[in-house]
């Protein structure tokens, strides 16, 4: 179960970096695409959303760093990153689109847990 939680918490990473690019540096390109946004929404909210791509970047921290340190601290960030992730693409399915659930929010709560689980 331990190489699941990690597999699964590693894909949780991935998508958040992915999702860190596209709002930091991206947006304004690939993110009318990927957000079913207009080039003019995309221009009118690029601060905004890079902020939004500097929080997923402290997400991404705190699940790398729960791989990475040693109990218990390991634990702390793991459950809090991966907490986060689901609360936040449970909030997104309501606000903004459903497809988030299946994004962020279901990966995330299969490595939660399979983290816990593994605990």
């Amino acid at each position: 179960m331990a190489v699941a939680a990690t597999v699964l918490t590693v894909l949780v990473i991935l998508i958040h970096l992915y999702i860190v690019l596209l709002e930091m540096a991206l947006w304004r390109t690939r993110g009318p695409k990927v957000f079913g946004i207009t080039a003019q929404f995309a221009r009118d909210s690029a601060a905004l959303a890079s902020n939004q791509g500097l929080y997923n970047g402290f997400l991404v921290v705190a699940l790398v760093l729960g791989l990475a340190l040693r109990e218990p601290f390991a634990t702390a960030f793991v459950f809090y990153g991966l907490g986060c992730v689901v609360v936040a693409g449970l909030w997104g399915t309501l606000t903004a689109s459903r497809r988030i659930l299946y994004v962020q929010a279901l990966p995330a709560a299969l490595a939660l847990a399979a983290q816990w689980l593994a605990r």
